[in-house]
């Protein structure tokens, strides 16, 4: 019984450092497609991490510059692999969704991986 103790704090430990762990940028995106259906505006993109292990992948908001007040910019991020994981050294797809209100005259959005972002007109 005294042996449970440990193990579960190392337990907890563990799945706190994972629920912890920072995103970052994808390596790359693929595709994006910007949707306008009301005042809802849907950005799905698609792209890919260098190696397994990414979870929990998405799209974050940023803030416009003035010059671009017309593109709505997103980051595609995602929660990287533990250091010491085991994981697969292959470019591997993610995909990912956001619905968010549209401001006035979007015309286009940009979405930011690590190597490179795309950009693409909002489809009404």
């Amino acid at each position: 019984m005294w042996r449970a103790v440990p193990l579960a704090a190392i337990f907890l430990v563990c799945a706190t450092a994972l629920a912890a762990a920072p995103e970052r940028r994808v390596y790359k995106v693929d595709s994006v497609i910007a949707t306008l259906k009301g005042r809802i505006l849907t950005i799905q993109a698609k792209g890919a991490t260098q190696t397994g292990g990414w979870r929990k992948p998405k799209l974050r908001l940023m803030r416009s510059p003035p010059a671009e007040g017309r593109t709505v910019i997103v980051e595609f991020l995602a929660v990287p692999p533990p250091p010491g994981m085991t994981v697969i050294e292959v470019l591997v797809p993610v995909e990912a969704t956001i619905r968010m209100p549209a401001r006035p005259h979007i015309a286009s959005v940009r979405a930011i991986a690590d190597a490179n972002d795309v950009t693409a007109q909002v489809l009404h």
